[in-house]
């Protein structure tokens, strides 16, 4: 007799497999019941307070702001939509987390890798960064960034600290050349994007072909000669359609150039330096043959949600402008925070998957 046939017939109210199912739909029912009792009460609460809910509740998306903001990426006016508001402030957010990424790796990799030095002074001044950064709340470190240090610098134009390049920093913020692009930038920004593609398939030919056979060809220089040298060649063709801006001492301000906030100094400043002590200690961890990747991705993904912090010292991210100044003039608290926890929700989840992409590229490959 078959060994499937002699085991006796089990009930469905006593198999494992039937109770883990119907335990998840029971509570998925009560999850779903319990979130509709809290939407309907919701809806009963602003409706007393006559405040609209659901799809009449997003109508002050096309409605005039009316408000100004300090440092806007795309057109925006005092005449602007409380959605172009939401954009301007998004780009922001944008803008602050992806130089922070960036910056707070490479910083945090330098860190980690001195934490590991044979140098007794360097490895004793990168632990103690380390554990200095990491005990200080990010909240006061943003505020000792503006306040002690920025709020520090000269007011008068005429005390303005000169900076190499051409450039100008003072307590209204840092003032750089701003490069002005001519007919004929075109072709070489297309020749950049083609030669990086042309690396990109390198690469990935290379990697198949050391999978293949246990040898990696040498293309580091094949994939910088991409890169560089189209680009190189369209602008020596056009006659380096690239000038500058500078800045220029005016009656009242710094007239020219491009102006940066210290409101987004501080809060870069507070960011890098605070994530950079986390990734430092992943780093060093990752040398010691422990797996850094996920956690990497983690310290960015918190890098993103800690630029919230933003509102504590004015500067004008997503969180600052539209679950602040927008939803105080709006009323529709509902719908302004769903869409902030959105924006961050979806930010995170791509940095996740891109940070899950390059961790399965640079993963070893067990032979």
């Amino acid at each position: 007799m078959d060994a499937a046939q002699s085991r006796p017939a089990v009930s469905l109210l006593r198999n494992p497999k039937t109770r883990s199912v119907v335990y998840q739909i029971a509570l998925c029912a009560l999850v779903g019941y319990l979130a509709y009792l809290a939407i309907s009460n919701a809806a009963e609460n602003l409706a007393r307070a006559h405040i609209a809910f659901g799809r009449e509740g997003f109508r002050f998306w096309d409605q005039t702001a009316g408000f100004d903001i300090s440092q806007t990426l795309i057109d925006y006016s005092m005449k602007s939509s409380y959605g172009r508001a939401f954009w301007v402030g998004l780009l922001n957010t944008l803008l602050v987390a992806g130089l922070g990424i960036v910056f707070a790796t490479i910083l945090g990799f330098a860190i980690g890798i001195a934490r590991l030095s044979r140098n007794w002074l360097v490895a004793r001044l990168a632990g103690l960064y380390v554990e200095t950064i990491r005990n200080i709340p990010l909240l006061l470190q943003l505020l000792f960034w503006y306040n002690a240090v920025l709020k520090a610098l000269p007011e008068q134009l005429a005390d303005s600290i000169h900076v190499p390049g051409g450039g100008y920093l003072n307590r209204r913020g840092l003032f750089l050349p701003q490069p002005v692009f001519g007919e004929g930038i075109g072709a070489a920004v297309l020749a950049f994007v083609l030669g990086l593609a042309a690396a990109v398939a390198l690469r990935v030919w290379a990697k198949r072909r050391q999978e293949r056979t246990g040898v990696r060809p040498p293309i580091v220089g094949a994939i910088l000669a991409l890169v560089i040298v189209p680009p190189l060649i369209m602008l020596a063709a056009s006659g380096f359609p690239i000038s500058f801006s500078f800045p220029q001492p005016g009656r009242f301000n710094i007239q020219g150039g491009i102006e940066v906030l210290p409101e987004f100094m501080a809060l870069l400043f507070g960011l890098v330096i605070y994530t950079a002590a986390f990734i430092a200690e992943v780093v060093r961890a990752g040398l010691a043959a422990v797996s850094r990747g996920q956690v990497e991705a983690a310290h960015s993904l918190d890098l993103t949600k800690n630029s919230s912090l933003a509102v504590a010292i004015g500067y004008p991210d997503l969180v600052q402008v539209f679950a602040g100044t927008v939803l105080n003039q709006t009323g529709q608290a509902v719908e302004v925070i769903t869409l902030t926890m959105a924006v961050y929700l979806t930010i995170s989840l791509f940095t996740s998957l891109l940070m899950n992409v390059y961790n399965r590229r640079v993963a070893l490959v067990e032979r």
